[in-house]
């Protein structure tokens, strides 16, 4: 669970913005709003297929940065 630190004189607008960005930041608030309906077996392949698509890009990214050469 994500705690935040309030510090002494902060509005509590901030530590509740600063809470927030941190559970979307872990994927808490998309879990949330995903479980929050009931997810057909299709909108659940496609959300599935998003994510592995995300992550292949990712992984795609990385792997042509490390192979680019460097200019010592």
């Amino acid at each position: 669970m994500p705690q935040v630190q309030i510090k002494k004189g902060e509005p509590i607008d901030r530590a509740l913005k600063r809470l927030k960005s941190k559970m979307e930041s872990e994927g808490i608030i998309d879990e949330m709003r995903r479980l929050r309906a009931f997810e057909t077996p299709t909108q659940k392949t496609k959300r599935k297929a998003r994510i592995s698509a995300k992550k292949n890009r990712n992984r795609y990214r990385f792997t042509l940065a490390d192979s680019k050469p460097q200019d010592d």
